[in-house]
């Protein structure tokens, strides 16, 4: 299952998630946490079931709640950071492309394969639900290389899932379906809006515990990996511990996936924030 996947396209991506770590209820530290062959295990198994799903709705023509990551924004930043590893890529999106360089990359430089995986990911754009007709073209995920990606499975996103399994019921016994076109689109939106918002939650809660980690150490001087690049704001991920901040100055010319020297400057435990200057 895997091999075909990557065969199709799947990105081979590595990212270091940070466990925030407490020791008799004291904030340790920020405990990366890597896949291992059970959790790829797993994955592999919730890709395949999502997409039997998506494809038996549209086998019984009901439409479906689908996640969507459509076509990178940001592709040229892409191709540039392929290109800073001596790999060239196709001016127009490719996943398979993308494909092929990412484990060169890995078997070149595994200790930073991570921080160019995190590039990528944040170059790729978030994800959305949509609903798809049963005769409609589907819009796909392009980080997994599957046009048909219901979301059944996802432990994280319940709601979404409730609405899937309502659906597969209808469908199996032959029933009408339980939402109207309009109820369920608006449906999808509602879950996204919400997700984000949930995410919004979640990174304030890490974000405060990763100042409150980080508040003893101000004025230290990091290594660091550009994370987002906007109008908004320019924000660099520590490459140890995995912290993310925000660059207050010596942020032009700095772009995603670029390595910086920085020193921390400021932490606000109560609003998360946790601010960077760059450095020689």
């Amino acid at each position: 299952m895997k091999t075909f996947r990557h065969e199709q396209g799947a990105l081979t991506l590595e990212t270091v998630e940070a466990r925030i770590a407490f020791d008799d209820g004291h904030l340790k530290d920020l405990e990366a946490e890597r896949h291992n062959r059970a959790k790829v295990l797993i994955e592999d198994f919730m890709i395949g079931a999502n997409g039997v799903v998506a494809r038996f709705l549209a086998s019984k023509s009901f439409p479906s709640m689908r996640r969507v990551v459509r076509t990178p924004k940001r592709w040229d930043r892409i191709v540039e950071l392929a290109a800073e590893h001596g790999f060239a890529l196709p001016q127009m999106p490719d996943a398979k492309a993308l494909e092929k360089f990412l484990p060169l990359a890995r078997a070149t430089d595994p200790l930073r394969f991570p921080d160019l995986s995190l590039s990528v990911i944040k170059l790729l754009g978030k994800g959305e639900y949509v609903v798809e007709s049963s005769e409609g073209a589907s819009s796909g995920h392009f980080g997994l290389a599957v046009q048909d990606y219901a979301h059944s499975t996802a432990p994280n996103r319940r709601y979404p899932d409730v609405i899937t399994q309502r659906l597969l019921k209808a469908a199996i016994e032959g029933g009408r379906l339980p939402y109207g076109s309009g109820e369920l689109a608006d449906l999808a939106r509602h879950c996204t809006e919400k997700e984000d918002a949930a995410k919004k939650v979640e990174r304030r809660v890490r974000k405060s515990a990763e100042a409150l980690l980080l508040e003893p150490r101000v004025g230290e001087r990091f290594d660091a990996i550009v994370t987002g690049a906007a109008e908004k704001g320019t924000w660099v991920r520590l490459l140890h511990p995995p912290v993310e901040g925000r660059l207050m100055s010596g942020f032009e010319g700095a772009d995603v996936g670029h390595l910086l020297r920085v020193r921390l400057v400021r932490t606000d435990v109560e609003n998360g924030f946790i601010d960077f200057e760059r450095v020689p």
